[in-house]
């Protein structure tokens, strides 16, 4: 299978995504959006994953570039093929699918958990724990699109994820992430760290354990191999 994916910044990459896509075999490209690169065709693909970056869904002005990404979203989504965006790449999913994206009323940065949704769609049940604690970095959220069944909650934002027509899926949260590139984002975007209620300090960002890595990681795998199977 072709996988290609779209990046924002230089500093935010695939995570483990990437060491999945190698244990499968799988053709990667990428498109690194920031430095001018031109999106594929839609048949040179099979899969679709959007990252996450600091900016926005509705600056255009600054980012040129997003007004192309969305007119591309739209037609990979009517292409029939499977998508998964992840922080701003879920908040770019739900405003091409017609939801409003807006600022939460909390930044939520740090490691909180995410609660499963009441009901979800019985093929995707198996791979949604109930609970689970999840890497944050995010400031915006969004409604959530027509058709889209909501996936999970937090106590900070009311819509961390969501499915539509089973074959695209938004998480605002990072399940790819590492130690590495929890170092790199506080790297980066230290300057968000201010005292909030719903931000963690940077000391506590860093002690989590291994085990939890392993958890999420594992997570993102079953999710990747679910969406997989729609390609």
């Amino acid at each position: 299978m072709r996988i290609h994916w779209l990046q924002h910044v230089d500093f935010e990459g695939l995570g483990t995504m990437e060491e999945w896509v190698r244990e499968k075999g799988h053709a990667l490209s990428c498109t690194r959006l920031f430095a001018g690169e031109i999106v594929p065709a839609l048949d040179a693909f099979d899969m679709l994953i959007v990252m996450g970056g600091p900016m926005g869904v509705h600056d255009q002005g600054e980012y040129f570039w997003l007004q192309e990404e969305k007119a591309f979203l739209q037609r990979v989504i009517a292409a029939g093929k499977p998508v998964l965006g992840v922080c701003l790449g879920a908040q770019l999913l739900a405003d091409v699918l017609g939801a409003r994206v807006f600022p939460n009323k909390e930044k939520e940065i740090g490691w909180f958990p995410v609660v499963r949704a009441g009901v979800v769609p019985e093929r995707l049940a198996s791979v949604l724990p109930e609970q689970q604690t999840v890497f944050h970095w995010h400031g915006d959220t969004f409604t959530l699109p027509e058709k889209a069944i909501r996936l999970y909650s937090s106590a900070a934002c009311v819509n961390q994820a969501f499915v539509y027509e089973e074959r695209i899926i938004g998480l605002q949260f990072h399940l790819e992430t590492t130690p590495d590139s929890v170092a790199t984002l506080i790297e980066n975007c230290r300057a968000e760290l201010v005292a909030a209620p719903w931000i963690q300090k940077e000391e506590e960002m860093l002690a989590v354990e291994g085990d939890v890595f392993a958890e999420i990681n594992a997570w993102m795998s079953a999710l990747l191999d679910y969406l997989s199977r729609h390609a």
